[in-house]
């Protein structure tokens, strides 16, 4: 075991004996030490907090959330009348199946002895009519949901702007159904295409 003894002026001198130096220092680490403890609890207490913030948002009920359209019903609208704008254009299948039961309907009633312009009116321009018709009921349904989806913005939640992709493909919509609904007119009052002359 070691011994300590004091000279004369007073110091301890001997084993145990710790300079003045090496106190300061060892104080010093145990500072750093603390300061490092405090600093480790301060950031998990930090980060414990923002878990319980983000633990409570996902609690909350669906009342206190931020409440507003979310536009996927506006976005199908749009999309759907651009669909029907399109099928108005290019024609569709019950269109067709309607035309085609036209024309039997009108091989059914028209004798062989009729006139050609009767056989031509009876068979092929009622069929005509017919798909006219309803390019036509498409190509306003296409004009009623885009007008729809444009006007919707005005009877929801204020200062909520319409996305700009909705507003392009209503428009889109709007458009084609328009220029459907002109088309199917023209092609019915036989402006457009009109039968062939039998004389």
């Amino acid at each position: 075991m070691g011994t300590k003894t004091a000279d004369e002026t007073g110091a301890e001198t001997g084993a145990e004996a710790t300079t003045d130096e090496q106190k300061v220092s060892a104080a010093k680490t145990d500072e750093v030490t603390e300061a490092e403890d405090t600093t480790a609890g301060d950031t998990a207490a930090d980060e414990n907090a923002v878990a319980d913030d983000i633990d409570d948002e996902d609690d909350l009920p669906g009342a206190a959330r931020e409440e507003g359209p979310t536009g996927v019903g506006q976005g199908a609208g749009a999309v759907v009348s651009a669909a029907l704008g399109l099928v108005s254009l290019t024609g569709s299948w019950i269109g067709t199946v309607a035309a085609a039961r036209e024309t039997l309907v009108g091989q059914l009633q028209t004798s062989s002895t009729a006139s050609v312009a009767k056989q031509v009116k009876e068979v092929y321009g009622d069929a005509w009519q017919t798909t006219a018709l309803w390019g036509g009921l498409f190509a306003l349904l296409a004009l009623v949901v885009g007008v729809g989806v444009l006007a919707r913005p005005a009877f929801g939640a204020p200062g909520k702007p319409q996305p700009v992709w909705i507003k392009s493909v209503a428009w889109g919509g709007v458009a084609l159904g328009v220029v459907g609904l002109l088309l199917a007119v023209l092609k019915y009052t036989g402006i457009l295409l009109d039968l062939p002359s039998t004389s």
